[in-house]
């Protein structure tokens, strides 16, 4: 691997390996797993040499590369499961990262949408790509993405209403031609 190459892996990691795993962790529901894949991504693009070259847009690539890893992982896991369901293997407890409760309650809440409406979620609000690219992406129009983000917000909206605790109330400013009153 050339110098500008590696100079330009490093630059394409400190740019995009936290959004990175950010979204897959947002598709996954799994920090470490995030962590996983988009470090494998990463190591895989390594050994390409010249793929910076080759490829328009580096983060999508890698973005594509991870989100394959942690499919097959789920289907791996799925596989591994049902087998372990037989009661041959004992599989270890789940491991929850310390994250925000408000961190939490959302990857929860997208866990629960359907697969569609919860990449649109993720690829335009936490990878904040514009709509035209998330369809691009997903293959389908412009209006299906929205409708899907609308979705998608709607029943988000629920969910979190019922995980979150209630805020606390706001103080409303009224202005009157006799001055400010506070309610």
């Amino acid at each position: 691997m050339r110098v500008d190459e590696r100079e330009g892996m490093r630059e394409v990691y400190a740019a995009s390996a936290s959004r990175l795993m950010a979204q897959v962790y947002a598709m996954t529901g799994d920090f470490l797993e995030a962590q996983d894949v988009v470090q494998e991504a990463f190591a895989r693009a390594l050994a390409a040499p010249g793929w910076l070259r080759r490829v328009d847009n580096p983060e999508a690539w890698l973005r594509t590369v991870a989100l394959n890893l942690a499919r097959s992982r789920h289907r791996r896991r799925l596989v591994f499961d049902r087998l372990a369901r037989t009661g041959l293997l004992h599989p270890a407890g789940a491991h929850e990262p310390s994250l925000s409760p408000d961190h939490v309650a959302l990857v929860r809440a997208l866990q629960r949408l359907p697969v569609a409406i919860r990449k649109a979620l993720v690829l335009h609000h936490i990878a904040d790509l514009p709509v035209k690219e998330v369809a691009e992406i997903e293959g389908c129009s412009v209006d299906a993405i929205k409708t899907r983000l609308a979705r998608g917000r709607r029943a988000l909206a629920v969910a979190l209403d019922d995980e979150l605790p209630p805020d606390p109330p706001e103080r409303v400013v009224l202005a009157s031609n006799k001055g400010i009153i506070c309610a």
